[in-house]
C-alpha cells in the first residue's frame, strides 16, 4: 500500500508541471456545460417541465455532468499505457514488485483528485454567476454507482488498450472510439431517458449509460432501481476478467524490445 501512496504524492506533484494543458482540459469542460446549460434554459422558458425533467432537475443534471466526468474520465493512463507498451517502457515494470495496472490506477486518482477540486470550484463560479435554482439529492446509491463508474471507465480503458499487444498502430483510433462513445451514449451531453425508448432500452445492456447518466440521475433524486447498480456492478466483474485474461493473453506475446 505505501508503494501505491508514493505513487499517488508524485503524480500530484508532477500534474502542476503542465499547467496549461490541464488548464485547457478545464476550459473545454466548462465551455461544453455553459452552451447545453444556455440551450436548455432556452428550452425550458417557455415551459415547465421537459421529458419530465424540471429547470431544477436539468440544471442540477448539467452542472453535475462536470462534476462526474471529471471524476469518471480523467485517465492520464488512457495516454500512456499504449505508448508504454509498444516502445517497450512496460519491462521496467514487470521487473518491480508493482502491478502495472494498479499503478496505473493509483496515477488516474491523482488526476480526479485534482480535477474535482477544480470541477467544485467551476461549478461554484458558474453558480454565482447564474444563480440557478438546483435540487440534489445526492444518496448512498449514487455514491455507489459513482464509484463503480470510476471503475468501469478503467477498465474499459485498458480493454480497449489492450489491442497495443497485437496491432500497435490501431491503439489511438480505438480510443479515439472509445471518447466518442463516452461523449455520445454516457448521458454527459443529454439525459439519456430523452432517447426514443427502443434506443435506451438498448444501451442499458452496455457499459455506456452507468458511467454518467445513472450516477447523475441518481445524484438528483430521480428513482434509480437497484437493478441498475447490481447490473453496474456486473459490468465491473465482466470488464476485470476480461480484463485480466485479455492482458495475461497479451503479456505473452510482449517482448522486450517493443512490438
Amino acid at each position: 500500500m505505501r508503494k501505491y501512496l508514493t505513487v499517488f504524492a508524485i503524480d500530484w506533484q508532477n500534474q502542476f508541471i503542465y499547467r496549461l494543458n490541464f488548464i485547457l482540459w478545464r476550459l473545454r469542460n466548462v465551455l461544453r456545460v455553459l452552451m447545453t446549460y444556455f440551450l436548455w434554459t432556452s428550452i425550458f422558458s417557455s415551459q415547465t417541465s421537459v421529458f419530465g425533467y424540471t429547470r431544477e432537475q436539468m440544471v442540477a443534471y448539467l452542472l453535475l455532468a462536470l462534476f462526474v466526468n471529471s471524476l469518471v474520465a480523467s485517465a492520464p493512463s488512457n495516454d500512456n499505457v499504449g505508448g508504454e507498451v509498444s516502445n517497450g517502457t512496460l519491462n521496467n515494470f514487470l521487473v518491480k514488485p508493482i502491478g502495472y495496472l494498479r499503478y496505473w490506477f493509483t496515477r488516474d486518482l491523482s488526476s480526479k483528485l485534482l480535477n474535482i477540486i477544480f470541477a467544485i470550484g467551476e461549478i461554484a463560479l458558474l453558480y454565482l454567476l447564474f444563480r440557478p435554482s438546483l435540487y440534489v439529492s445526492p444518496s448512498i446509491m449514487s455514491i455507489l454507482l459513482l464509484i463503480s463508474a470510476v471503475i468501469i471507465y478503467f477498465l474499459l480503458g485498458k480493454l480497449a488498450i489492450s489491442i497495443v499487444f497485437w496491432a500497435p498502430e490501431q491503439t489511438w483510433g480505438l480510443m479515439f472510439i472509445v471518447l466518442v462513445l463516452m461523449e455520445m451514449l454516457t448521458g454527459l451531453i443529454f439525459p439519456l431517458d430523452l432517447l426514443p425508448r427502443w434506443a435506451f432500452s438498448a444501451l442499458q445492456f452496455t457499459p455506456f449509460p452507468y458511467l454518467i447518466y445513472f450516477p447523475l440521475i441518481s445524484a438528483i433524486g430521480r428513482p434509480v432501481a437497484f437493478r441498475f447498480l447490481l447490473q453496474s456492478l456486473f459490468w465491473v466483474a465482466i470488464l476485470y476478467y476480461l480484463v485480466k485474461k485479455v492482458w495475461a493473453k497479451g503479456l505473452k506475446t510482449y517482448s522486450a524490445s517493443g512490438i
